[in-house]
């Protein structure tokens, strides 16, 4: 049996069971879509698992519900997230690297996550957009901030894309002081988070307040403050690495 992935403009397409929940579609044949434009995804538990990117139906098939990728958290289980998360990320990439960017030729499949140009050669692999991540606390006070992208008033933590030459630790400071003003100390590693949105890898890490008067940049963000753990406002829901490093904060003694 193939496990069927099928995305429209990041939207996947789950298939509802008898008891009213979601699975991923699990049979032999396409459930719907153009045939021509599958492609084949690394082996998940030695089943095999295709990927599709359908056109924007107006009416969705029977069975099925169109969901974000996002919202499927809350659908999925963890494994079955994951997998979707990772197929979402080679299907991007996939569409988005058809050409060599050397000299413009086709690309075509050498292994299911590495393509080769029919020209000169030229080998890649699907490439991730590394972003960090920090929980910033002050005694008791835990640093959090409102990104102006954030479409739900919500608050979650300093967040930034790693640049080229600098180290985790030197982007983590670099985010800090440029959207804070303020400086950190012992600044530690939390762990990571595969982020398919559409390919982002997200590291984590906590930090220590150790000087400087926040400053919002406001072209980055619209509100932020020094938070008590009585006296919490709304946070980031559970699939993400802010929930996850708030949460660690929330249960400590």
């Amino acid at each position: 049996m193939t496990y069927w992935f099928l995305f429209t403009k990041g939207d996947i397409y789950l298939q509802r069971t008898s008891d009213g929940r979601w699975k991923l579609p699990q049979q032999e044949m396409l459930p719907f879509g153009n045939e021509k434009e599958v492609i084949e995804l690394p082996l998940i538990n030695s089943d095999r698992a295709k990927a599709l990117e359908v056109a924007d139906l107006t009416v969705v098939p029977s069975g099925y519900d169109r969901m974000g990728l996002r919202a499927s958290f809350q659908c999925l289980d963890a494994e079955a997230y994951q997998w979707a998360g990772k197929a979402a990320e080679l299907l991007h990439w996939h569409l988005s690297t058809l050409y060599c960017g050397h000299c413009g030729h086709p690309l075509r499949y050498t292994t299911p996550i590495s393509k080769q140009c029919e020209h000169c050669g030229r080998e890649i692999w699907p490439t991730l957009s590394p972003a960090i991540i920090v929980r910033i606390t002050r005694g008791d006070e835990i640093l959090l901030v409102q990104s102006n992208t954030f479409k739900r008033d919500y608050y979650g933590l300093i967040a930034g894309f790693v640049e080229t030459g600098e180290s985790l630790e030197e982007c983590v400071r670099r985010e800090v002081k440029e959207e804070t003003g303020m400086e950190i100390t012992k600044l530690r590693y939390f762990g990571s988070q595969p982020w398919p949105y559409p390919r982002g890898l997200m590291l984590g890490f906590t930090a220590q307040w150790k000087s400087g008067t926040l400053q919002l940049q406001r072209e980055e963000l619209r509100k932020g403050g020094w938070f008590h753990r009585d006296k919490m406002p709304a946070i980031p829901e559970k699939l993400s690495m802010a929930r996850m490093l708030i949460d660690d904060w929330l249960g400590e003694k």
